[in-house]
Parts: C-alpha cells; sequence; structure tokens
C-alpha cells in the first residue's frame, strides 16, 4: 500500500516553533544543571583548601585578598579565618528563617578586621523566636574586645519574599532581605564584599548552616520534559500528515 503525506503549512510552522523552543528552553536547562554541577566541585575542591587568614598580625584585608590576587568571587565558599573586633553597636537580624520547623532569626553584625579599617559582615548564626512575643528580638552575647572567628564566606545572605520597602535601615532593626552595600552605605563602614558564615560552636547561637542547593536533578528533568515536548510535536506532525494524507487518497 503506498504511503501518502499530506503537507499543511500553518502545522509545519507551529510543529518548527515548539521543536525549536523544546530544544532551546532544553538545552538552557542542561547548560543550567551543568553550572549546577560546577557548583558542586567547587564546594568540595575550596572547602578542602587552607582558610583564607584576614587579620591575623594585623594584616588588613585589602593586602590578603589583592597580593594573593584573590576576588569575592574567588573567596566565595572558602574557608576564612579572621581576628578583630565586633561592632556591637550595629546588630540586624534577618526575619523569616525557620530552623528545623521553628521560626526564629539570623543574626548578623559587622566584624573589624585587625590592622584594618576594614571590616567584614559577619553572619553569626540563627536565635529562635520568642513565641509568645511576636515583636520581642531574642537577646545574644557578644565577646568583647580581640578575638579569633572561623567561617565560610558567601556572596549572599539569602533571599526571600519581601513585599514593599524595608525602610531606612538603622541598627538592630529586623529586616526581610540584606546586602553589603545598604549596610555599608546606612553604617558608614568600610564593608568587603562579601558574607562570612561563622562557624564553630558558642555564645547560644545555632550555626547549622545548610549547604547550597544545586537542584541539578531538577535541572535535568526540566531538560528532558522540553526535549520530549520537541520529539512529541515532530512525531505528532509527522502522524497526523500520514493520516491525512490516507483519508485523502482514500476519498
Amino acid at each position: 500500500m503506498r504511503l501518502a503525506f499530506r503537507f499543511r503549512v500553518i502545522p509545519f510552522v507551529a510543529t518548527v516553533v515548539l521543536v525549536v523552543l523544546g530544544i532551546v528552553l532544553g538545552n538552557w536547562q542542561t547548560r543550567r544543571a551543568e553550572e549546577k554541577l560546577s557548583i558542586a566541585a567547587r564546594l568540595v575542591e575550596r572547602g578542602a583548601q587552607a582558610p583564607v587568614v584576614l587579620g591575623d598580625g594585623g594584616a588588613a584585608s585589602r593586602h590578603v585578598r589583592v597580593e594573593s590576587g584573590l576576588h569575592p568571587t574567588d573567596l566565595e565558599y572558602r574557608r576564612v579565618r579572621l581576628t578583630g573586633e565586633w561592632v556591637k553597636d550595629w546588630p540586624l537580624f534577618l526575619d523569616n528563617r525557620p530552623l528545623n520547623g521553628r521560626v526564629g532569626f539570623i543574626l548578623a553584625m559587622p566584624f573589624k578586621i585587625a590592622g584594618s579599617d576594614k571590616h567584614v559582615l559577619v553572619l553569626r548564626g540563627w536565635l529562635p523566636r520568642d513565641a509568645n512575643e511576636y515583636a520581642r528580638l531574642p537577646g545574644f552575647e557578644t565577646p568583647a574586645g580581640t578575638v579569633n572567628i572561623e567561617g565560610v564566606a558567601t556572596l549572599s545572605a539569602g533571599h526571600v519574599m519581601q513585599l514593599g520597602s524595608a525602610g531606612e535601615l538603622k541598627p538592630g532593626m529586623r529586616v526581610q532581605n540584606l546586602d553589603v552595600g545598604t549596610v555599608a552605605k546606612a553604617s558608614g563602614l568600610a564593608l568587603e564584599p562579601f558574607f562570612v558564615q561563622q562557624t564553630g560552636q558558642g555564645e547560644g547561637l545555632v550555626r547549622d548552616w545548610p549547604a547550597p542547593e544545586t537542584g541539578v536533578d531538577k535541572h535535568r528533568g526540566y531538560a528532558f520534559q522540553w526535549y520530549a515536548l520537541a520529539a512529541m510535536a515532530a512525531l505528532f506532525f509527522v502522524i497526523t500528515g500520514f493520516r491525512s494524507g490516507r483519508k485523502q487518497g482514500g476519498g
């Protein structure tokens, strides 16, 4: 039996659009998965490297970053060791940061690096919210004098949904999101362009920092769906074309 194919312009154009769209978006999701794999590899690699020392022996952070060829993106996920003092009059509370099913805050505070006019915004840890008094901020301890702390450098303090503007930033303020530039402008402090997630125990803060979510499987799943859409669109066009051709030939 002779197979007949009926070609129609509009279904063909629609099929081409769907195939191209599926391939383009599938490729994009595949690239995203590869980027996330690269991040995961960088996490492992940088976690194994020796800590970057800031303020040890009076060395300024600028000296460490420039002479070692380090850029903020080079510091991301690196372990860091800092010597200096806490700027006690500028605590900030990142709101809506649950931990293990409990609501609470992440305490952020500037840390002045020894032997330098530079500061680093340190995420000191998690504090629970008062279940009986919503507006009450949790208490915390801050060591006095010169101290040594350790942590992991990160370019973000995390992001949650925020409705409207937070207004002018002030010490002791409860905020939804935080960026270094805003804190530097409000406080007048010379802040390095990265955060440090403090590690270790002490001061009654919980420092159980979650690992960055790579979501590789999610991107691969989306890529498969887009590629499947492209394949199904092409297959549907071919099948309907032969069916129409057979009906037309039979008639």
